[in-house]
């Protein structure tokens, strides 16, 4: 039965939507959060050299960037479709994101859901630089990536809502997106767990080149994760074992400053001969190029992931990346976000690289207004497609509920008579016939 429309509009973003809202969850709508901030870049090459980027000293809490001279010349080398690109993908991330939260506020989505807005411009820096059959790994903050990663969003939508047209069927949710079409090989609900499956797949890569001499094996793989991450054992080890193979493995640390509630500088000691720690200064140490970039500008990052999967795909091995950035929520929609304080909240929101970079491409005449209104009119009425579609799909049919859990399901989760054991008089009392 369809639920009553309400007219009001919850979000400054979202005036005029026509989903369905819960009078009860109006209070957690209405805290949604506005959006903006701006930063500066730079990578230079050298073979196992510690590299960063130029950027002003603010909240204690933010880790003062070493001055490194900026290529002016390199970052301008964009052409008009690059820049459309990169623009209409940073702003269907805030978008999708964005409705997210509303459509988790008027009870569409359930459990944890974790928004990626303010970070837009490393998920768009890095993946849209890949090619199609390059693999990445990402976190429990997946949506955006997956989106980047070329994933429709109605069907990104879709396994938000829980319904069959999901890329998981309904059964991964929110935190664990996973598309083996588009080499999103999965988001991880703890910390850590993504790394090794992406180190997996940069093994097979050198594994197909080197031993069965496959010289169409030139892909690479990229991890995603954060700051609180880098204090994981297994991070460690998978540096190690990328550089010990010269595996095509890139890592890129998420670093928005904040390990759910707890500060990046409160967490982790500062590095040699540092005031703050810096997670890129890492690289070296296991034999690859550490490089620390401005995470809220799109065009550093796509400057220095670029060098990285060059890198990678010469066979020259792992290079680790530290994007610093921000999340302009909080953990997750359940998060009422009192911890960080709110001048370094405005100071990140103001510096928001959306705004930022359409402002560069019309000064530098790589978008005109007519471009800029037409992505936004594209982008708008994908999302609102992608509600739709996710809100009118099926829920999935009881019987998928064993599917894809067992190795053998013939012989454990299916009864002899072709049903589901579920099914069975006596199951949930434990007098069903299993044998």
């Amino acid at each position: 039965m369809a639920t009553p429309i309400l007219s009001q509009a919850l979000c400054r973003q979202h005036t005029g939507s026509s989903i369905p809202l819960k009078a009860h969850t109006a209070w957690f709508a209405g805290r949604a959060m506005p959006c903006q901030s701006t930063r500066g870049c730079r990578y230079q090459r050298a073979s196992l050299r510690v590299c960063a980027v130029a950027a002003d000293k603010v909240s204690s809490t933010v880790a003062e960037m070493p001055k490194v001279k900026a290529n002016k010349a390199k970052l301008a080398e964009m052409s008009p479709e690059t820049a459309k690109d990169l623009y209409k993908d940073m702003f269907l991330g805030r978008e999708f994101e964005e409705m997210c939260a509303q459509m988790y506020y008027r009870g569409k989505m359930f459990g944890f859901v974790h928004l990626y807005s303010g970070q837009e411009a490393v998920s768009t820096g890095v993946i849209r630089a890949l090619r199609a059959d390059d693999y990445i790994c990402s976190t429990y903050r997946d949506h955006v990536h997956a989106l980047s990663k070329n994933v429709p969003a109605k069907n990104i939508m879709a396994e938000l809502f829980g319904k069959k047209t999901g890329i998981c069927r309904g059964q991964g949710g929110s935190m664990h997106m996973f598309s083996a079409e588009h080499g999103l090989l999965g988001g991880f609900a703890f910390i850590g767990e993504g790394i090794p499956i992406g180190l997996g797949a940069a093994f097979k890569i050198k594994y197909k080149k080197d031993a069965l001499h496959d010289e169409k094996a030139d892909q690479v793989a990229v991890n995603f994760f954060g700051d609180g991450t880098a204090n994981n054992g297994q991070f460690y080890e998978c540096l190690n074992m990328a550089s010990l193979y010269k595996l095509p493995c890139i890592f890129v640390v998420e670093n928005n400053l904040w390990a759910i509630g707890m500060q990046h500088n409160r967490a982790t000691n500062p590095t040699a001969g540092d005031d703050s720690p810096f997670i890129y200064k890492k690289g070296p140490a296991f034999g690859m190029p550490g490089i620390l970039v401005d995470g809220m500008d799109v065009r550093k990052v796509r400057e220095v992931a670029v060098a990285a999967i060059e890198r990678a795909r010469r066979g020259e091995g792992p290079t680790l990346i530290e994007a610093q950035t921000y999340r302009f929520r909080g953990h997750s929609l359940a998060d009422p976000d009192e911890l960080r304080e709110k001048k370094e909240k405005e100071y990140w929101q103001a510096r928001d690289p959306i705004p930022a970079f359409r402002k560069f491409a019309l000064e530098e005449g790589l978008m005109s207004d007519a471009d800029v209104k037409e992505i936004e009119k594209q982008v708008t009425a994908e999302v609102e497609e992608a509600v739709k579609f996710a809100d009118e799909s099926p829920k999935p049919e009881r019987g998928q509920l064993l599917e894809n859990v067992f190795a053998d399901p013939k012989g454990f989760g299916v009864s002899p008579d072709g049903r589901y054991r579920y099914e069975q008089p006596g199951f949930g009392s434990g007098t069903a016939d299993v044998s």
